[in-house]
């Protein structure tokens, strides 16, 4: 294979139709639109979703359901994952920067410590939320749950 014997695959590439030139090239009076209607004047652009006057489908497809914009969504952080980070960075406190640096959240993310797993190590841990099991795992160790 070489540059210069390089060409399309058969049948891909067709002429371009010249219609509007002409009775005599059989596209010409009309120039394949039809007769009269918005179609067939220059200038005439479709809706977005225009289906031909059929009901489209954003109309025909119910809406339902509730979107809260008050909704705070948490990220879950489990105890064994905290652990895990504080015996790998030999941390003794455990907030969200870390936690970011770490891959277990973004910066941004409001955080909820859930109590999966067991701590080993006295902790401070920092974070926006906790539940029940995971307070009292952390204070259980010895450590302290602090909520932003």
């Amino acid at each position: 294979m070489n540059l210069h014997s390089l060409k399309p695959a058969e049948g891909s590439v067709h002429n371009s139709k010249r219609v509007g030139r002409g009775q005599g090239s059989g596209k010409g009076g009309t120039a394949a639109r039809g007769h009269k209607g918005a179609q067939s004047r220059s200038g005439y652009s479709q809706k977005l979703g225009f289906e031909g006057g059929q009901m489209p489908l954003q109309r025909r497809v119910p809406k339902f359901g509730f979107k809260n914009p008050g909704r705070k969504a948490y990220k879950a952080v489990n105890l064994d994952d905290i652990l895990r980070v504080a015996e790998a960075t030999k941390a003794t406190v455990i907030d969200a920067e870390l936690l970011a640096s770490n891959g277990l959240a973004s910066k941004r993310d409001l955080i909820k410590v859930l109590g999966r797993g067991e701590l080993t190590i006295k902790l401070e841990v920092k974070a926006n939320a906790f539940s029940k099991t995971a307070v009292e795992a952390i204070e259980k160790a010895g450590g302290k749950a602090v909520t932003l």
